[in-house]
């Protein structure tokens, strides 16, 4: 299935290439380049390419493209979620998935994708069954490993893999049995002048940390589940009892995983969570244009909205900006006409505002178009779907566990015209 796998910074260059069927030559990679340099933004780079004899599918995550190269067809989508447990297992592994700590530890890497594939084909892409194969770097053990020439393959088969539960280890023993979840949401909304909603969807995770002693069973139930559309499970979720009853029942792997994400696209079931007053006019004639912008809470069940960051790309006429924030710090940069606005928390009593005057060339007509805002911001103990976990029940085992769930809502592409 997969021949190849090239990792490409954001410079352009190939720095680890990885081959299991055939070698591919690197200067396939050239259709990828071609359709990078006729992108407008880096994420815009189509994620599958065809070639006269291969396809390119890549992702892109933190600023490096995985682009694997597949010589018959295959579904896309198969291969787009390989390349992200790829760049999970990288990031579970070495902290962070950078080219410094790729390069690091780039023994451990071809490692970890010589098990992740076998023959181009995915074999063990589960954390906790790759850390039994191959045991995570350490100071130490790099040391022990340079002087003896060891590597960090066990010597074992994990015993998961000899199990009809691959996704989870045998003997699993802590001191403090605990199982949280994470529900985090991501809207994605586009706001037109009069501040209607063009489009808007919500796309969500549960992520969980489980670390129970044995092998427990557990139902996760919800207040409101026909929320949810184009659920996608992790392996451990009995899918006929999701469908039968809307409850999520599984045998959960050993630390970190993903247990299912989701979409929400009835745009009547999203709600806003921020609205934003705004006032930006240029004159026909005038070397001055004025900006006037103001951000509210909207819908957020009293809860606060942070770390907000508003950020517009004003018309290549503007010279300088000259702004006051009631809140927060501005700064805009000349050369590329980017205005960021660091505002922080929203209080309600006390609205951030930044107004002011934007400088144009002398002589230059007015822009064709007003530019759109950006915004990025978090709610914390808050899914804006409205969804709620009713419970969370553990069968197979005698003890009680300490059970926790956390909501956010983050803004993903949130953008208003103006």
């Amino acid at each position: 299935m997969i021949h190849s796998l090239f990792l490409v910074n954001a410079s352009g260059d190939i720095f680890l290439e990885k081959h299991w069927k055939s070698v591919v030559s690197r200067s396939v990679c050239d259709y990828f380049f071609e359709a990078q340099e006729r992108a407008t933004e880096p994420e815009n780079v189509p994620p599958v390419i065809p070639t006269p004899h291969h396809y390119l599918i890549s992702v892109l995550r933190h600023r490096i493209y995985f682009v694997a190269v597949i010589q018959s067809e295959v579904p896309p989508l198969f291969v787009i979620e390989f390349l992200h447990r790829v760049v999970d297992t990288f990031q579970d592994y070495f902290g962070v998935c950078t080219e410094a700590a790729i390069k690091d530890n780039v023994v451990v890497v071809y490692e970890l994708l010589e098990e992740m594939l076998d023959n181009g084909f995915p074999l063990a892409t589960e954390s906790n069954i790759l850390k039994e194969l191959i045991k995570p770097p350490t100071i130490l053990r790099t040391m022990v490993n340079t002087i003896t020439g060891l590597t960090n393959v066990g010597e074992q088969l994990p015993t998961g893999q000899l199990s009809v539960v691959p996704w989870r280890r045998t003997g699993v023993k802590y001191t403090n049995n605990e199982a949280y979840f994470d529900v985090v949401e991501e809207i994605d909304a586009i706001i037109d002048k009069s501040g209607s909603t063009i489009t808007a969807e919500i796309q969500g995770v549960i992520d969980a940390c489980v670390k129970l002693t044995g092998m427990p069973d557990l139902t996760l139930s919800f207040m409101n589940p026909r929320l949810l559309d184009d659920v996608s499970f992790h392996p451990c979720v009995r899918f006929k009892r999701w469908e039968a009853e809307r409850i999520l029942s599984f045998i959960p792997p050993d630390g970190n995983f993903r247990l299912l994400s989701y979409h929400v696209s009835s745009q009547n079931l999203v709600a806003i969570p921020v609205y934003v007053k705004h006032n930006i006019t240029f004159r026909e004639g005038s070397s001055q244009g004025r900006f006037d912008l103001t951000l509210g809470p909207k819908q957020t069940m009293g809860k606060a909205v942070e770390s907000v960051l508003v950020s517009s790309q004003l018309p290549r006429g503007v010279l300088n900006a000259n702004l006051n924030p009631s809140q927060g710090t501005y700064t805009f940069d000349p050369v590329t006409k980017l205005l960021s606005w660091d505002v922080g928390k929203i209080n309600p009593q006390k609205l951030p505002s930044l107004k002011g005057t934007m400088s144009l060339q002398a002589g230059a007509s007015k822009p064709d178009e007003n530019p759109t805002i950006n915004i990025q911001f978090k709610i914390q103990q808050m899914a804006i779907s409205g969804l709620k976990v009713n419970r969370l029940d553990m069968y197979g085992e005698k003890y009680k566990p300490f059970k926790g769930i956390k909501y956010m809502t983050k803004a993903g592409k949130f953008q208003v015209r103006t």
